[in-house]
């Protein structure tokens, strides 16, 4: 298979960002088509990679302010020219899957969510903080993105002269809560392929050793991700929380924290490590498509605490791996907690739960999906 990997934009470090080095270990040389790359803001590693921007790419400030330039994206994705590949394998959160080709090509699109601020611009809106007349201005676009992500969704065809058309053969989805949405959105079925967690790098700590006295979030410190709650509940309880990581919310989260509250920006790898197999717990209050860091804390051996939505759902087992709240509330985190100090968690059983989601396991899966559909294909 001569395969092309297509992701939506590469100007910043993130879940699907992970997705995209996995892939493209497992299709060494395959050419990276996005839309926008800034190379400043990217891991050094990126710019050994065949990577191939399109003119979107030249627009000013779009490296560090994209979201200007929403409506240019489905062109911008629309002018890929992927016609030297035969599988078209794209890592889609955005508009990629959009990316056009003919009847001899096969699209397959690992779905990390349908396109949020289309679907759901007034959830997106109110997380990000925009104002209701913004919202009335933009209506109109939502409305014809709408139309544009659903075409772009449906099983591939072409013109009669096969000149490229967008379309989708096959969807995977990263979580039940993505299959889903996919349904309720697309009209389209998927199967489910969890994404890859780097389980190795992390370890329950040796010989059975005490949990510390801290709760944990490892997290950037952003609006969406409910960071709010878990700062207050602990600070009423008066709990010691570390609070890993960085984000626009910042100064707003120090002001509102008591003196049991520790921000510690972003700090390296092994320190990370150290801190999840040392934790009580690890504390998820937001309502994530999947979730990599409670799976990373299963991994190290520890508990979750998590909101009862979206991919924790998933990778959480209530009462062997850790409790769901169901009130996205600092009154429902507090009950957790309090329920939480009342019950003991075995390590072993966490770990063995994480490995459920190893980067091996995806590889494999992923690797077995994609080399089927293709066989089935080519007849």
């Amino acid at each position: 298979m001569r395969v092309a990997l297509a992701h939506d934009w590469l100007n910043q470090m993130g879940g699907a960002e992970k997705v995209l080095e996995r892939l493209v270990e497992m299709y060494p040389g395959a050419p990276v088509f996005t839309t926008i790359y800034g190379p400043e803001l990217m891991p050094a590693a990126y710019r050994r990679w065949d990577i191939r921007p399109t003119w979107l790419n030249r627009a000013p400030g779009i490296h560090r302010h994209h979201q200007p330039y929403l409506p240019l994206y489905p062109p911008a994705v629309a002018s890929m020219d992927v016609s030297d590949y035969e599988v078209i394998l794209s890592n889609k959160s955005g508009f990629i899957h959009g990316v056009r080709h003919t009847p001899r090509q096969l699209h397959i699109c690992y779905c990390l969510a349908p396109t949020r601020y289309v679907w759901d611009y007034d959830g997106y809106a109110a997380r990000e903080g925009f104002g209701r007349w913004l919202g009335l201005a933009i209506a109109p676009m939502m409305t014809r993105l709408r139309r544009w992500d659903f075409a772009a969704a449906q099983p591939s065809s072409a013109a009669e002269n096969g000149t490229p058309a967008a379309g989708v053969d096959h969807f995977i989805a990263i979580s039940k809560d993505i299959q889903a949405r996919i349904k309720t959105y697309y009209g389209r079925g998927s199967v489910i392929i969890y994404p890859p967690v780097d389980t190795d790098r992390f370890r329950p700590a040796a010989n059975n050793q005490a949990a510390g006295d801290y709760y944990l979030i490892v997290s950037r410190l952003i609006p969406y991700k409910r960071l709010d709650l878990a700062v207050q509940a602990l600070t009423r309880l008066g709990k010691r929380l570390i609070v890993v990581g960085d984000g626009r919310d910042r100064a707003a989260l120090e002001a509102m924290a008591g003196p049991s509250i520790e921000f510690k920006g972003r700090l390296p790898e092994a320190q990370v490590a150290d801190l999840l197999a040392n934790c009580r717990a690890f504390l998820f209050p937001g309502f994530e498509d999947f979730g990599i860091a409670p799976v990373e804390a299963q991994a190290a051996g520890r508990p979750v605490i998590a909101f009862a939505r979206g991919g924790a759902l998933d990778t959480v087992v209530e009462g062997k791996t850790g409790l769901f709240f169901y009130e996205q509330s600092v009154a429902g985190l507090i009950d957790a907690i309090e329920q939480f100090e009342k019950q003991s968690f075995d390590p072993a059983v966490a770990r063995a739960n994480a490995e459920r989601f190893s980067s091996r396991r995806f590889r494999q899966a992923l690797g077995d999906f994609v080399t089927g559909k293709w066989q089935e294909f080519t007849g």
